[in-house]
């Protein structure tokens, strides 16, 4: 019969905080708590389901509990932690859903009030992202526009675009809206829209060979039709490849390939496209569009150019040019037909942008563009008609509109090209994941008996896959056969390959060097580490720093501004000529005073330029969190930057951050009448049944003690754990972990303990004064003391020491130097926790602090406005996290620390906490840079433009050097924050000023 829940009993996760004071009690059952009392609602109460996100251990869902039930009007409340699930009583008279939601969140977790009780963990109904490309987008302009018509659409939740990347991030609610609903309505705004891909995973895109006759065709559409699960497709004859969506609960993505290819019998072959590649070839896709627009203008316009400066020059062209030809020369219609054509047919991209903006009730950078060239062009055609009729010939500017058009699609194209750079840390990240893998078939006693190779995005959680040496890991894993070295420098950065046996995790897109391994699947598709981090770096490319508002502002009000400036010079100059404000010889050769002030006004509109303003942050963080990523430094967006520049202190945990994290037993001391072994085989068969990491140092120590074993033969093996128990070790019974406290169990009948002091006094154990200064000297050495009671008496202690990074006191001293104070926080006890705190240099220490204090504590620095840092190895230390300013989780790269943390440093390396911030410096005074390099440009090319340089020195800026001028700009600022990929890390031994001979 299978033992009730009540007959269960929970020991310590491996891989805890090691230290005694750190021990937390997860409650792994709460799923299966009962929970009948909920469904007994009083008259008048009413009970909703929250979803909370960023709980991590019962610490968190014990603050989140608290929270709830220290709302007035709220009469109970329950959390459970595995399901990310809240569940509460109140009353409406006195509490509202927003209530409980934001008593949530300022215990800092999110939280969504869920639709419908018991909805969460079914089937997702809740919301998706997806990530849209969103082509047309030319300035901060388009992006807002963008942005406000899908933060308006019914069903979004969350919309953020970005210039820089071409891309929107969209939150919704499936059950309102749909992924094509939402391309609509970027195509009817005017704009190019395509979905990427969302977190439904039931979009796949097929690339398909064979196909060569419209029967080919109808063969794969019956075929798609046939199979279950497929909702709908659609063939591009152009790129060959298919669509499909379909239901991932009834097909898998495999078994739809493998449907698709028996279904033909083997004459289509198929290959998954995977979205990031498609988004880098729809890059240099707009880079070749961009280049073949820009060329083609430039070859028609070269001829504009050369009627106007150099066939004067040529007697015999020139005859040929003034050769009247109906009511206009030669000239007068070569300069028409060529401009005309880089007018309305290169340029017309300009009129659509500029009615799609205007349109949408907004105004951009196409605006400007389509006035200045439409006012030089139209006054050219009625400067020619009207010469026509009254023999009067004003001069053309057909060479303004055309000149002005290349230059414009040049620094679009050059744009192009420095945007494209930007992009470099997720195209490399991209190439790092594998192409195929080779998949085993098993027998059921796990005897291979065939393999296959199939395309890498194919693979599903428990495949059994081969790699072969120098082949790269296919999926996140578990080995299950074999012995190698893997490369795992893309995730640590450290190039020291890792031993990996039975048992061990690997990581998909890290190298095989040596041995064949086989491993089984546990993580595909975005659940992947590898595809974390990229998905990671993406959305920290799109995010905005909240310092971008103030160019979203002024990009609100610049075109109208430019504008009115425009129109403010052309009166002007129109009306201080006709007032004889300046003399005549100022105008142009057959030209009058109108012409002469449209002249400036037509350089006010093209100089003016706000790319050069939308472009100064977004280019800056997309450098920056590439660099970042490229050092093992993931930064999860602009908002995190601008927070990590201004980090006064810096809260270290100590457990597996400052220290090794890998406790070990120094001392053992006995005082009771037993030699040492007999003492350590007690102590050992007391902590052979925990999972806690001091117990298996204990166990090492002891069984290395006994037989000379290799301490490392000890690790982490169920094998040993059988072994040991059935051999050396003591029968005991009713054993118990005490979380913050140790074990106990009772051996012959007899009490024994193993832990710390309050364990002891709790039990009604005196602890002796020699044992108690022992004690004392451990821990100001830097150690902790473990105390071991058998029948009520204390017959020894142990000492644990958990060695500090090598790399600790001069990351401290670094950190000193960057004027940012180090603070360390521990659950130890205070000697322990103050001598560590001496080796390391740190002087403000707070010790004997649980995990859910932790964030107590940040917040009392936090108090007079200081931004505080935690620093944390993302395992209890999610709340701290949270309730910081900046949260960097050391060494991770898991789940929990991507969740809680803003930086997440994938090396378990102190220094990475001295690049973080230094790089947020730097990326924030580049930030500045740019931005005062743009508002500089239009400060001073405006009034250049508007002519108040003319009167005194003589200098008058044509339209089509504005136009230059213009198309430089945005350019300029994007290869200033390009500047950034020259970032190198800080090194120490310059922060601390040491001299190196």
């Amino acid at each position: 019969m299978a033992p009730g829940l009540r007959d269960l009993q929970l020991t310590r996760l491996a891989g805890a905080d090691e230290e005694s004071g750190d021990l937390e009690d997860v409650r792994l059952l709460d799923s299966y708590e009962d929970t009948s009392s909920f469904n007994r609602i009083e008259e008048g109460m009413r009970t909703i389901q929250v979803r909370v996100t960023g709980m991590t251990c019962a610490a968190c869902s014990n603050s989140v509990e608290s929270a709830l039930n220290s709302v007035n009007g709220v009469l109970r409340a329950s959390v459970a932690l595995l399901q990310n699930r809240a569940d509460v009583v109140f009353d409406p008279n006195l509490v509202k859903d927003e209530d409980v939601k934001n008593a949530i969140e300022d215990a800092g977790f999110e939280a969504e009030v869920l639709s419908e009780p018991g909805t969460f963990g079914t089937k997702p109904h809740g919301a998706l992202v997806g990530q849209f490309t969103i082509g047309g987008m030319t300035c901060a302009a388009c992006v807002n526009s963008v942005e406000g018509i899908l933060r308006n659409l019914p069903g979004v939740k969350r919309a953020v675009v970005s210039l820089a990347t071409s891309l929107g991030e969209v939150e919704y609610d499936p059950t309102v809206i749909s992924k094509d609903d939402i391309v609509n309505a970027i195509e009817d705004a005017g704009f190019e829209g395509s979905l990427v891909q969302s977190s439904e995973q039931d979009k796949i895109i097929l690339g398909v060979s064979g196909i060569y006759t419209e029967m080919d065709v109808q063969l794969l559409e019956g075929i798609l039709i046939q199979l279950k699960g497929v909702r709908q497709f659609r063939f591009d004859k152009m790129t060959r490849e298919v669509e499909v969506l379909f239901d991932p609960e009834v097909v898998s993505s495999r078994s739809l390939v493998d449907g698709i290819e028996a279904g033909s019998n083997g004459q289509f072959k198929l290959n998954v496209t995977s979205p990031y590649a498609r988004m880098t070839s729809k890059d240099v896709e707009e880079a070749s569009k961009m280049f073949r627009l820009f060329t083609s203008s430039l070859f028609l316009s070269i001829p504009v150019f050369l009627i106007r400066v150099v066939c004067p020059h040529i007697p015999l062209v020139y005859t040929l040019l003034l050769w009247r030809c109906g009511p206009f020369q030669m000239e007068d219609w070569l300069k028409w037909l060529l401009v005309s054509l880089v007018q309305f047919v290169i340029g017309k991209r300009f009129y659509i942008a500029a009615a799609r903006a205007l349109r949408n009730g907004s105004t951009n950078m196409d605006v400007l563009v389509a006035l200045g060239t439409s006012a030089s062009y139209f006054y050219s055609v009625y400067a020619l008609l009207y010469g026509a009729v009254t023999g009067f010939w004003s001069p053309t500017y057909f060479e303004t509109s055309a000149m002005l058009i290349t230059f414009v699609l040049l620094g679009k194209y050059l744009e192009c090209l420095a945007k494209g750079k930007t992009s470099d840390a997720i195209k490399k990240l991209v190439e790092l994941a594998p192409a195929t893998a080779v998949l085993l078939f098993t027998d059921k006693g796990g005897k291979s008996i065939g393999e296959r190779e199939i395309d890498a995005l194919l693979i599903q959680p428990g495949d059994t896959l081969k790699v072969l040496p120098g082949t790269k890991v296919p999926a996140d894993g578990v080995v299950a056969w074999g012995s190698s070295y893997v490369n795992e420098s893309m995730v640590t950065g450290e190039s020291v390959p890792v031993l990996k046996e039975v048992d061990s995790l690997v990581i998909g897109g890290t190298i095989n060097l040596h041995g064949a391994l086989h491993i089984k699947a546990t993580k595909v598709g975005g659940d992947a580490v590898l595809s974390q981090i990229i998905s990671l770096v993406e959305t920290a490319q799109m995010s905005k720093a909240p310092i971008q508002k103030f160019a979203d502002f002024v990009a609100s009000i610049f075109v109208p501004t430019v504008v009115a400036l425009a129109l403010l010079t052309l009166l002007g100059w129109y009306i201080g000529g006709a007032l004889g404000a300046y003399p005549e010889q100022w105008l142009p050769e057959k030209g009058n005073h109108f012409v002469f002030a449209l002249m400036f006004g037509i350089s006010v509109v093209v100089i003016a330029c706000p790319c050069a303003l939308g472009l100064a942050t977004p280019t800056a963080v997309m450098v920056a969190t590439g660099v970042g990523a490229n050092n093992g430094v993931l930064i999860k967006g602009g908002d995190a930057l601008e927070r990590a520049q201004k980090i006064k202190y810096v809260i270290f945990d100590k457990t597996g951050t400052l220290t090794q994290g890998k406790a070990t037993v120094t001392t053992a001391k006995v005082f009771a009448g037993m030699d040492r072994g007999e003492f350590l085989r007690l102590v050992a068969s007391a902590e052979a049944s925990s999972e806690h990491p001091l117990a298996k140092a204990i166990m090492e120590y002891a069984r290395h003690f006994h037989f000379f074993d290799e301490p490392s033969a000890t690790k982490d093996s169920p094998k040993h754990n059988k072994e040991t128990n059935s051999g050396w070790l003591f029968d005991v019974s009713e054993f118990s972990a005490l979380p913050g406290k140790g074990v106990q169990c009772f051996m012959d009948g007899k009490l024994l303990l193993v832990g710390n002091r309050k364990l002891m006094t709790e039990s009604g154990i005196t602890i002796p004064t020699h044992v108690e200064d022992f004690l004392v000297e451990l821990e100001e050495s830097a150690k902790t003391g473990i105390l071991v009671a058998y029948d009520y008496s204390i017959i020894g202690v142990l000492g644990v020491a958990d060695p500090l990074k090598r790399e600790a006191a001069v990351v401290v001293e670094g950190l000193k130097k960057m004027n940012v104070m180090p603070v360390m926080v521990t659950g130890d006890n205070w000697r322990t926790a103050r001598a560590v705190a001496r080796e390391v240099g740190i002087q403000d220490v707070m010790a004997e602090v649980m995990p859910a204090g932790k964030a107590d504590v940040i917040r009392s620095f936090q108090t007079d406005g200081s931004v505080v840092a935690m620093v944390g190895d993302g395992i209890n230390d999610s709340p701290a996290l949270a309730a910081s300013d900046v949260g960097m989780a050391i060494g991770a790269g898991t789940d929990i620390a991507i969740e809680a943390a803003d930086y997440v440093l994938m090396r378990n390396n102190l220094e990475d906490v001295i690049t973080a911030i230094d790089l947020s410096r730097k990326t924030f005074a580049r930030i500045r840079l740019n931005y005062v390099f743009a508002m500089a440009y239009n400060v001073v090319a405006i009034p250049i433009a508007a002519g108040v340089l003319y009167p005194s020195l003589g200098i008058m800026l044509p339209p089509w050097a504005a136009g230059a001028c213009m198309a430089l700009s945005s350019v300029s600022v994007v290869c200033s924050s390009l500047l950034l990929r020259r970032y190198k890390k800080p090194r120490l031994t310059t922060i601390l000023e040491i001299t190196v001979e």
